[in-house]
């Protein structure tokens, strides 16, 4: 999987088409991802003692991973990953503009 926590992506499919947020988890043995503020759903949280309120929270949830791609960072549009060897080591680079992710 070629997009991991803390990466800037957007949603190309589905009902949040368009909106951009931040990897806040990776789950790559289910190939999906959970980005902050997009597939948001309501969860009504019951209270567990008296002094507490039952609420209704809202939760963001996991989308596939195929569903987004990484905002390139000079350009600030959808690009593809690949990678470069460097001194360093293998990185990470957009197909784009071929600066580092």
């Amino acid at each position: 999987m070629k997009i991991k926590k803390g990466d800037s992506v957007i949603v190309i499919t589905g009902k949040d088409k368009g909106k951009k947020g931040k990897v806040t988890r990776a789950l790559p043995k289910e190939g999906r991802v959970v980005i902050s503020g997009v597939n948001v759903k309501k969860v009504h949280h019951r209270r567990k003692s008296k002094n507490e309120k039952s609420q209704i929270l809202e939760r963001a949830y996991p989308i596939d991973v195929s569903n987004v791609a990484i905002v390139d960072p000079e350009l600030k549009v959808p690009s593809r990953v690949g990678k470069k060897n460097t001194d360093k080591g293998f990185v990470r680079v957009s197909k784009k503009s071929g600066k580092e992710i």
